[in-house]
């Protein structure tokens, strides 16, 4: 997996020393694990578990996670990967520290992530965020994502309360004629 950059960003698999940044600077923060699948870590072990999974993954040919990493300083500030695939295209999640929220980073990343998928030859992407997430949604919209609908659903097994779902598309070629949201 080739890393990307960015003007600002290095966008680089992670490694396994990176456990204890992800865990510092997002993974333990309950502002930042809100609106994920995923509650939040409760010790850098929790953390270093996840990473060697992730490591796991990369054996995989359609695996594709990397950490945001700022050119700048060389500090891990959150990551974007391929969660899974709807009906066989990538879904994009993403995560990032508080601290660096507000600074365009995340739609650097995330542009730079939806060329590479592209690139690649995927067709169609699909990113989702709570609608009550307001910046995730801008981040997607200021990339070319399509709004296709909303929907209610548990965030996961973990965090069973109902919540209103945003579904964002983007096509290569444009929306198809006949688009049907399907969640």
């Amino acid at each position: 997996m080739d890393p990307i950059e960015t003007k600002r960003l290095l966008l680089r698999p992670i490694r396994a020393e990176d456990a204890q940044q992800i865990y510092d600077c997002w993974a333990s923060d309950p502002a930042v694990t809100r609106f994920l699948t995923w509650e939040p870590h409760a010790s850098v072990a929790d953390t270093g578990k996840i990473v060697a999974v992730w490591l796991q993954e990369y054996e995989k040919p359609d695996c594709y996670r990397y950490g945001l990493e700022l050119k700048a300083t060389g500090a891990l500030i959150g990551t974007i990967d391929v969660v899974g695939y709807h009906h066989g295209n990538p879904v994009i999640g993403y995560a990032s520290g508080r601290a660096y929220w507000n600074n365009g980073y995340m739609t650097e990343a995330l542009a730079a992530f939806r060329d590479r998928l592209l690139a690649d030859g995927h067709d169609t992407l699909v990113i989702e965020a709570v609608a009550e997430n307001t910046g995730s949604n801008r981040v997607i919209e200021k990339c070319g994502f399509t709004f296709v609908g909303s929907y209610q659903q548990a965030l996961s097994p973990a965090k069973p309360e109902p919540v209103t779902v945003n579904s964002y598309r983007l096509w290569r070629n444009g929306p198809p004629a006949d688009l049907q949201f399907r969640p």
